[in-house]
């Protein structure tokens, strides 16, 4: 399952990126924020971390102004490994080598196109495995 969580500045990448999966047929769990009204981002970093964590085959994708609230926040949860991303390739790598289990997107400084690209990228990249999974047993 896909889990999404935002802060306001989020919101509007977020919702532009539920349309997207709702047009192909993905089933999400949106966790909130549900408005541009000001929240706190670790509020909603707990309640996506949450549900990430229901289910080993889940992924969540969070989304504050920069990423980098979100990305410290779920981080703080052993169990997670979020990355931000703002380049597919480093998607790919994220999920390659690091296994990452959250997307963090900066919603105030990426469109909706290029954070499609992104999320395509993290969804169907596989982790390698091998050293990869020596280093993040080191974590």
């Amino acid at each position: 399952m896909i889990i999404l969580a935002c802060d306001h500045r989020g919101y509007e990448l977020k919702e532009k990126i539920k349309k997207f999966f709702n047009n192909e047929s993905i089933i999400t769990i949106d966790v909130g924020t549900y408005s541009k009204e000001g929240v706190d981002y670790p509020d909603y970093a707990k309640k996506g971390v949450a549900k990430v964590l229901e289910d080993p085959h889940n992924v969540g994708i969070f989304i504050c102004g920069t990423g980098i609230g979100m990305s410290i926040a779920a981080n703080r949860n052993p169990k997670i490994r979020a990355a931000l991303c703002t380049s597919v390739k480093f998607a790919e790598l994220a999920r390659a080598h690091n296994d990452a289990n959250v997307l963090v997107l900066p919603g105030s400084y990426m469109r909706a196109s290029k954070a499609i690209r992104i999320i395509k990228v993290f969804l169907t990249t596989t982790f390698e495995g091998g050293r990869h999974y020596r280093r993040i047993k080191k974590i």
